[in-house]
């Protein structure tokens, strides 16, 4: 399964949900935690790693540009670095394969016209009174 990414997710969920993810967080908001608050939970985790991600590379390659020396203090930095660039690229593969694990186990439901319930067949009307010749008073 390719990894998908936090855009991919959110288009996923917006998809699922027929709404804008502003809006669908929004909506979240007003009601009891529920399969879309965790997976607007989830799609938040998963873009946060991302942005970590981008943030961890970039800062390895100031780390190891061609004209920058480096020496024993730099090292150390760039072990850090790459742990960090590690355990980011982890949380990212976690989420991203939870998130589409989720949306795939779901379908967005068509809209439901409401059902007339089952007609039966119409009961007999009700008896006239009778119509004699008593006479009234």
């Amino acid at each position: 399964m390719p990894h998908l990414t936090s855009t991919e997710i959110a288009g996923r969920i917006e998809d699922l949900y027929g709404g804008s993810l502003a809006d669908l967080e929004a909506h979240a908001q007003d009601q009891p935690p529920g399969m879309l608050s965790a997976l607007l939970g989830m799609h938040d985790d998963l873009a946060l790693a991302e942005r970590s991600i981008d943030i961890h590379r970039d800062h390895l390659a100031r780390l190891i540009h061609p004209e920058r020396q480096i020496g024993r203090h730099e090292v150390s930095h760039l072990l850090d670095g790459s742990r960090r660039l590690a355990e980011a690229v982890a949380v990212r593969d976690v989420q991203a394969k939870s998130a589409a694990a989720v949306l795939q186990s779901l379908a967005r439901v068509p809209a439901t016209t409401p059902s007339l319930p089952a007609l039966s067949p119409p009961l007999p009307a009700p008896p006239l009174p009778a119509q004699g010749t008593a006479h009234s008073r």
